[in-house]
């Protein structure tokens, strides 16, 4: 992988230890700095004023009650699919199949969760339609996780092949077995918003973002300070010295895809759950590929994750209204995280020549 895992700095001395930590804030800050300068350059070239579009997204994302409260709510499923990225990645697996993933689960919980209302208890239906989306997510990864540990094919090539397939069984599933009769449109049953996620404090965001909060730091701490977690490290930075440690690298290969898809089907659950209610054929966020850049820039800490979602978050919602008021398209976001991945990679090979010429 391009970025290193990012690991507690060791017992160094107060002024290198000062210097690791302002060259680990350099590589993290400069990206996203230069994504907005050149993005503020391509507004001024399209003839629109970048201060102006940047404003309204602090103050559509930021600096409003309402706006506030749809970044937190839409940090929810970023959380989890980074938590479920940071699991793969760390593991030195690609996992690239998040869609088909996120939908899945998104579906079969908006297909049981309306059904299971009324006969179960809300505080039985809401969590048994979240491991039920943790176990689709997690069976729609076992063909490229056993493909990867039985015959070691590149898992970039299945794991986007089965989100392909992903997508588009989402949407036969909607039209052919959870349509609900009583629209014109394919989509599943909603469910009520009585019965969604409980919101907190009165305000528009619901529970699932402390349960994304919640899940983001269990998987840091697992990566980071136990024996499983230290199992999947070793498997992805060296498979040969994880194999002639005794370590069984299949099993640990097919252990770190499901543990990955399941936490990104989750993601689905808990949008549905938490907002939606119910889900139309053909949709599709696509949120999976959008929190990669995220979870490099965060160098793989749930931590510093975190924050990057909440600042993609913000960036998301007032870039809509941004983007209506300056004049330009709405997808103008996704120029910047592409902006923002370039000057990723133009940081890090960088510092990868840095750290040659120390050594």
């Amino acid at each position: 992988m391009s970025a290193e895992v990012e690991t507690l700095p060791g017992p160094l001395p107060g002024g290198d230890r000062l210097k690791e930590i302002g060259a680990a804030a350099a590589r993290v800050l400069i990206p996203v700095l230069l994504a907005l300068i050149m993005g503020g350059i391509i507004l001024l070239i399209l003839g629109k004023d970048p201060l102006a579009y940047y404003g309204y997204v602090a103050k559509r994302g930021l600096l409003t009650w309402g706006g506030l409260q749809e970044t937190f709510t839409r940090m929810a499923p970023l959380l989890l699919i980074a938590s479920g990225l940071i699991v793969a990645f760390r593991a030195g697996i690609w996992n690239l199949g998040g869609d088909g993933q996120f939908l899945l689960g998104a579906v079969i919980t908006s297909a049981v969760a309306p059904l299971l209302v009324g006969s179960l208890p809300d505080l039985i239906v809401l969590p048994f339609c979240m491991l039920l989306s943790i176990a689709t997510g997690a069976l729609w990864s076992v063909v490229p996780a056993i493909l990867k540990a039985r015959y070691g094919i590149n898992e970039i090539i299945t794991s986007m092949m089965m989100s392909f397939l992903g997508t588009s069984f989402a949407n036969v599933l909607i039209k052919l077995f959870f349509w609900d009769p009583a629209t014109t449109v394919p989509q599943t049953r909603t469910l009520p918003v009585d019965d969604r996620l409980p919101r907190l404090f009165g305000s528009t965001v619901h529970a699932g973002v402390l349960i994304a909060l919640a899940v983001i730091i269990l998987v840091h701490l697992m990566m980071t300070r136990t024996a499983f977690g230290l199992k999947l490290q070793v498997v992805g930075a060296n498979p040969a010295a994880a194999v002639h440690a005794g370590l069984n690298v299949a099993w640990l290969t097919v252990a770190t895809f499901a543990i990955s898809a399941g936490l990104i089907g989750l993601a689905g659950s808990v949008e549905i759950l938490g907002v939606f209610g119910t889900v139309r054929a053909d949709w599709n966020p696509a949120y999976g590929l959008l929190v990669v850049p995220l979870v490099f820039l965060a160098r793989f800490n749930g931590y510093g994750t975190i924050g990057f979602v909440f600042f993609f978050s913000a960036l998301m919602i007032g870039g809509d209204s941004a983007a209506r008021r300056v004049g330009v398209p709405q997808h103008f976001v996704l120029v910047l995280v592409a902006l923002l991945l370039i000057f990723l990679a133009v940081v890090e090979y960088l510092d990868h020549l840095r750290r040659k010429k120390v050594r």
